[in-house]
């Protein structure tokens, strides 16, 4: 029997399909046929009610001074993204309508940011950076974490 799964179905749900169970008893009409549906995880995509979310990397050049870059969708060709300059890793941005497309509407396509640091950095890369450390104001982004952890 073909069942036909409508988009946006959460692990989990039961859907109903009238008159295609057992035969009734002493004759009766056949009762209803419940399925349980198994959502198996995306490798990329992840399901939170219409939209959908995507975890993408981005290198440090990119989030600090800004970039345009390509994210993928559900349905197929890439969309083109801006990451504005000085982007925070976690940032989360909203592409709208690229969600999964059911009756009650679109959702949309939420692209999380997470800023990639290099494993291995050659001598010139590695030099560039302790520049860029001398030029930054010595500010400590965890100065007042100690102060609001004792509340």
């Amino acid at each position: 029997m073909q069942v036909r799964i409508p988009a946006g179905v959460r692990d989990g749900q039961r859907l109903r399909i009238r008159g295609r169970g057992e035969p009734g008893a002493g004759g009766g009409p056949a009762g209803d046929l419940i399925v349980t549906v198994h959502v198996r995880p995306h490798p990329v995509f992840e399901l939170d009610g219409r939209n959908l979310r995507v975890t993408v990397p981005v290198t440090f050049p990119e989030a600090a001074l800004g970039a345009v870059i390509e994210v993928p969708t559900f349905h197929g060709a890439p969309v083109k993204v801006r990451v504005k300059a000085g982007t925070e890793s976690g940032r989360e941005l909203r592409v709208r309508g690229r969600g999964v497309q059911t009756k009650k509407g679109t959702g949309d396509l939420l692209v999380r940011l997470q800023i990639v640091v290099p494993k291995r950095l050659n001598a010139k890369a590695k030099q560039a950076l302790e520049d860029f450390r001398a030029a930054v104001p010595d500010t400590d982004p965890r100065a007042d974490l100690l102060a609001r952890a004792r509340g």
